[in-house]
């Protein structure tokens, strides 16, 4: 099998390429990745995708969170 390569889009790990993994790539699905180095933490997220110029992509993406009830 030939090893498969994503590049991110966006966010602090823009223009990074790695390997996808021995796993399938699922399109749609979502990476979380967490910074804590010097300061406060920062979480951002990836979702998955492909395009046939690019191939596999991981682009920044929102996730919606969910509402608080207020008390």
């Amino acid at each position: 099998m030939t090893e498969v390569s994503v590049r991110f889009f966006g966010g602090p790990l823009d223009g990074r390429v790695q390997a996808l993994g021995d796993s399938e790539p699922v399109r749609g699905s979502v990476m979380r990745h967490v910074h804590l180095h010097d300061g406060p933490k920062i979480e951002t997220h990836y979702r998955l995708g492909y395009t046939p110029e690019n191939g596999w992509e991981y682009r920044l993406c929102g996730l919606a969170t969910p509402e608080v009830d207020e008390v």
